[in-house]
């Protein structure tokens, strides 16, 4: 029997398909948080993780800008800003899908919008190799309280904490909404370190001391 001709549709495994439920529905909370409410959360998230050892003693920090309706990091940009760490954004390069590191001095006059909506640093900035990362802050969409993480589905951080040094901490926020008890998880799947909600702290990995987070 020939086999039928594809019809150029990817079917998604198990696992995608379960991550894609919980992806849904946990945005679909984070969405119906209120502007205020998103605000005053994520200035309670932003001041615990800057208060912490790993962050006030490191020199270089990689952090994201929040897009949509994401704890509001920049908070703790023009904090490490101002304390006058090297701060690094990353830039989505569509080829070959991977991101560039980059370091930005003023998140107002250093980066612009991405086709996403995203700012991200001018492509002029210097770039940074990922060695030279001391401290990052990664984003998702869920985790739980053992570090598991969601991220939106294209495998940029993944990629990019594959790189890092193990010693390197690796930190997230997020709103407690965001915590959930199970994900499922690949191979390729990377987790954090400690989660900071404006609840609680989730330490995630005893072998980096809990002195740090």
């Amino acid at each position: 029997m020939p086999t039928p001709p594809s019809s150029g549709v990817r079917l998604l495994s198990k696992t995608q398909l379960a991550k894609q439920e919980i992806r849904l529905r946990v945005l679909a909370m984070r969405d119906a948080l209120s502007k205020r409410g998103r605000t005053v959360r994520s200035r309670r998230i932003a001041q615990r993780i800057a208060a912490l050892p790993s962050f006030v003693d490191v020199r270089t920090v990689l952090l994201f800008h929040s897009f949509g309706s994401e704890w509001r990091s920049e908070f703790l940009i023009q904090e490490a800003l101002w304390r006058g760490k090297t701060v690094v954004l990353p830039r989505v390069l569509k080829w070959p899908g991977q991101m560039v590191l980059q370091t930005i001095e003023n998140i107002v006059r250093d980066t612009a919008p991405s086709k996403r909506g995203i700012l991200e640093p001018l492509p002029e900035r210097p770039t940074i190799s990922p060695e030279a990362i001391d401290w990052i802050l990664v984003p998702g969409v869920a985790f739980t309280p053992r570090g598991d993480r969601l991220g939106y589905g294209g495998g940029f951080y993944d990629r990019l904490l594959a790189q890092l040094s193990p010693q390197v901490p690796r930190l997230a926020g997020a709103f407690e909404i965001q915590i959930v008890e199970t994900l499922p998880t690949a191979h390729h799947d990377c987790s954090v370190d400690a989660v900071y909600t404006e609840r609680r702290v989730f330490h995630c990995n005893e072998q980096k001391g809990f002195e740090l987070y």
